[in-house]
């Protein structure tokens, strides 16, 4: 069941991504830095995310992915399938 994850900006999240259509793969989130906004929303590695700000990562690439994350200001809302 999917979850929404609301990290308050701005950035830095503190988290890496891996994955996007381009690799084949789901965006996932490879790891968490101790202490980041990521790690106080409870964000885990492992976790796959299916819409960044309402949008769906289906057939996002690596890059427009990082690039929304980017471009989120005042805060990220992930959703995500744990």
């Amino acid at each position: 069941m999917p979850q929404n994850v609301i990290l308050q900006g701005p950035a830095p999240w503190g988290f890496r991504l891996s994955g996007g259509i381009d690799f084949n793969q789901p965006l996932i989130v490879t790891r968490i830095t101790p202490g980041s906004k990521a790690s106080a929303a409870n964000l885990c590695p492992g976790d796959v995310i299916v819409a960044i700000d309402g949008l769906s990562t289906e057939n996002m690439t690596h890059n427009e992915a990082q690039e929304r994350i980017k471009a989120a200001a005042h805060q990220l809302c992930l959703k995500i399938e744990r």
